[in-house]
């Protein structure tokens, strides 16, 4: 576990450990979509951990999907993430701003445009239902984008990623994993398409490779990363057999844009696993759900990973690495916390 504790440089920034809070939904932000009053202080709690992701970010109005989620399009949220960026930095920590674009796993009740959600195809992720302010609701099937309007939505993809540098980001992370929109260009059981962007594992991987060159254009790849899910069945995906060549196509692809770092969710293809870290040369952040603390560092130790990332762990201690480094007892997660509300289970949970 001690090489947890080194510091490493990613990109620009030097981070003083090889930790990294995963990127979690809260559902706690403004209607507007700016950040809630007590984000800076929930984000700055945990800024002991090495590298900050923040929770998805929509990078448009058509970009939301859940309640409450917060964006960084427009001028109130960046001077929203700015003071949650200048909290982070002022602990000495390192913050990264997830830009996700729900696509399909979206509900018009809980978006401040009402219009219906965009994806590939009009699939809708079947059996899929979600939150909204009229109780749980099934997930209505989307407008499949145009052409042309594929193209603009890589052009918001640069646009969040230059304003969450206003905002004081040290990078961007596109959220290409958990059944969102990037994932869904990935899934034939989502992207039925004919044109350039469906059909061969190239074409489906093609707007995932534009909206992070589009960025990497944009902030400087040394600021850009990604996050996948191999094999993720989450939001009604499925990848089909051709998932794993898939993958080793697109980090093939994408290392050649010289991004500043892989964030893996690992859900145990090991053979898998092995190739991307054979063909990813820069950064690998290994996030393997459920792990137990009594495995952490492991993956850094094995060679496996770069940087191990944490989620409910880190939500429930804010001074996770504290308690790592000295063996002290983890407070455990309030599940029925997790979205919306104040304080309680955000900001309340106790320190050493």
């Amino acid at each position: 576990m001690s090489n947890l504790f080194d510091s490493f440089r990613l990109g620009r920034a030097t981070l003083r450990n090889r930790l990294v809070m995963a990127p979690m939904t809260r559902s706690r932000a403004q209607f507007d979509g700016t950040p809630g009053a007590l984000a800076a202080e929930y984000y700055a709690q945990r800024a002991g951990i090495g590298l900050i992701v923040s929770e998805g970010v929509q990078p448009s109005e058509d970009g939301q999907g859940y309640m409450s989620t917060p964006g960084i399009c427009t001028d109130a949220h960046v001077a929203g993430w700015r003071k949650i960026t200048e909290a982070v930095h002022t602990k000495g920590g390192r913050f990264f701003i997830q830009l996700m674009h729900a696509g399909r796993m979206s509900h018009p009740d809980n978006t401040p445009h009402h219009r219906q959600g965009v994806a590939p195809s009009a699939i809708a992720p079947g059996g899929q239902k979600m939150f909204t302010p009229r109780g749980m609701q099934d997930i209505p099937a989307p407008r499949a984008l145009s052409a042309g309007e594929i193209h603009q939505t890589v052009q918001d993809f640069r646009h969040a990623a230059r304003r969450a540098v206003e905002a004081g980001a040290d990078g961007v992370e596109i959220h290409g994993a958990n059944g969102y929109l990037v994932h869904q260009f990935l899934a034939p059981s989502a992207n039925t398409r004919t044109d350039e962007y469906g059909g061969s594992v190239a074409n489906r991987a093609r707007f995932a490779m534009e909206v992070a060159a589009a960025i990497a254009g944009e902030i400087g790849a040394d600021r850009t990363a990604i996050r996948l899910s191999p094999g993720s069945t989450l939001g009604g995906i499925d990848e089909g057999a051709q998932g794993p060549d898939l993958y080793r196509y697109l980090v093939a692809e994408l290392g050649k844009l010289g991004l500043v770092y892989l964030h893996l969710m690992h859900l145990g293809n090991e053979p898998l696993l092995g190739d991307i870290r054979k063909l990813w040369k820069n950064a690998l952040i290994l996030n393997r759900p459920g792990r137990p603390r009594e495995q952490a560092g492991a993956d850094v130790a094995a060679g496996l990973a770069d940087l191990e990332a944490y989620g409910q762990m880190v939500l429930a201690n804010p001074d996770f690495t504290e308690r790592l480094k000295s063996g002290a007892p983890m407070n455990p997660a309030q599940p029925a916390t997790f979205f919306g509300g104040g304080a309680q289970g955000y900001t309340d949970y106790p320190a050493l």
